[in-house]
């Protein structure tokens, strides 16, 4: 079986996603956003992964991908498929459930910490992300809008700024408000219009400790370990 992985915009690509699914010799599918509407069915697939883009899910109607993604993601939450969302495909995971998106309080933009809850911490997932005596995470952020967690998800992590940064549903669907995916080529990328990221990305975390993190959760979701 395949994983499809939906491109919200250009630029925002699936990074160490599909670097781990090419190690792992996993088959995957990649679209961009002018192809999502594309994409009638989601048989042949195992996985569904939403990635982010600088678009808000209210402003569906501007942008044709965003409703594309969204009855991917109603289809595949149906199916009981594995579902990841990251950012906007949080969001948009978030929307699907019938929660409500909209701006949070400040942006979050750079490295910065957020606390898993109690059901986090023991998560298969998301425990990969802290060690055994912590609940903190140091995550990769930049968005500008937030969640409210859906009726019957469970309730992951949060931050200072964004209390809702992650939940999960049933046991194969995940939202992320944050980036695992980020390369090193990417963070340098996008400093280029946000030089506060490239600093606090040099001095601020240990960037194998983090991939390495994020190659554990990977392996837990996609079922490789």
């Amino acid at each position: 079986m395949r994983t499809v992985i939906l491109k919200n915009i250009g630029n925002e690509g699936p990074g160490t996603i599909s670097k781990y699914l090419e190690d792992n010799s996993m088959p995957f599918d990649i679209l961009e956003p002018e192809d999502i509407d594309s994409l009638a069915t989601l048989e042949g697939y195992s996985a569904l992964v939403v990635l982010g883009g600088p678009m808000a899910v209210y402003e569906i109607s501007d942008y044709p991908q965003i409703s594309a993604s969204l009855g991917l993601i109603k289809s595949a939450l149906k199916r009981d498929m594995k579902v990841l969302g990251v950012c906007l495909g949080a969001q948009l995971m978030a929307h699907a459930l019938g929660a409500r998106v909209y701006k949070g309080k400040a942006p979050e933009t750079g490295w910065m910490d957020i606390e898993l809850t109690e059901d986090g911490a023991s998560d298969p997932l998301l425990g990969t992300l802290v060690d055994p005596d912590s609940r903190i995470a140091n995550v990769f952020q930049l968005h500008g809008d937030t969640f409210d967690i859906p009726e019957g998800a469970v309730r992951l992590a949060g931050s200072s700024v964004c209390p809702n940064q992650a939940f999960r549903v049933g046991t194969n669907a995940y939202a992320l408000q944050f980036h695992l995916e980020m390369t090193r080529d990417k963070v340098i990328e996008w400093a280029k219009n946000e030089p506060t990221l490239l600093d606090s990305a040099l001095s601020d975390i240990e960037y194998e400790t983090y991939l390495k993190r994020a190659n554990d959760l990977y392996g837990r979701f996609f079922g490789n370990s």
